[in-house]
């Protein structure tokens, strides 16, 4: 029962406040609508008056009109003092809506503020850097592991070194004699036209193996 009395008095809840912002700020603005029109209708009996006593000047009853512009000053001080009113209720309501949203930052920040602070308490640093040390060794193992299976098949294994010199003086060999066999290129000579029913064709002749020798000898001799 007291804790139910304490939580009347002094535990309002924040939706609580929230509307109890809401509700003022309403009344507010019924009050100063209320204000504006009381003002239309002072100005209007203000101008009425002003009316009257241009009718009454007309009428050379000076007494009358003098009172008609008597209320209508009072009525003009009357529509002064509800446009203080109206700043006052303005300024409130500006001050209201501020602190309205000061309250809601403040809420928002508070709850951000705890959300970090859950999140921090669920995660240790120590814990982050465990975790690091353990990606980097995992990266490590796979990189070993890709370097093992892209290695060559018998890539370690240790070949003779003077074997392997010794095959490619043979190729070289070979393909020096090859070169050698075959038939050296001549360009072939123009063809002269002669006043003939058929045009004569360009006539190769094959060099023989001494001259195929002698052009190859002065080729590598460039």
């Amino acid at each position: 029962m007291k804790s139910s009395m304490f939580s009347k008095l002094f535990g309002k809840t924040k939706q609580d406040q929230q509307a109890n912002t809401l509700s003022t700020l309403e009344k507010l603005n019924e009050t100063l609508g209320m204000l504006e029109k009381k003002e239309s209708v002072l100005l209007k009996k203000a101008a009425a008056e002003v009316e009257r006593a241009k009718e009454f000047t007309r009428a050379k009853n000076k007494r009358a009109a003098i009172q008609c512009l008597k209320r209508k000053r009072l009525y003009e001080q009357q529509v002064e003092q509800l446009g203080n009113f109206q700043l006052r209720i303005h300024d409130q309501m500006i001050m209201l809506e501020g602190a309205k949203a000061t309250t809601e930052t403040v809420a928002a920040l508070r709850t951000g503020a705890a959300a970090m602070k859950t999140m921090q308490q669920e995660t240790n640093i120590n814990d982050v850097d465990a975790t690091m040390d353990e990606i980097n060794e995992q990266t490590e193992n796979m990189k070993q592991i890709q370097e093992l299976l892209s290695a060559p098949i018998g890539a370690a294994a240790d070949f003779d070194e003077d074997e392997l010199e010794a095959e490619l003086e043979e190729l070289e060999g070979a393909e020096l004699e090859e070169q050698l066999l075959q038939p050296a290129i001549t360009t072939p000579e123009a063809s002269v036209h002669v006043p003939a029913r058929r045009p004569t064709r360009p006539v190769h002749t094959k060099p023989t193996p001494e001259e195929e020798l002698a052009a190859l000898q002065a080729e590598m001799a460039l």
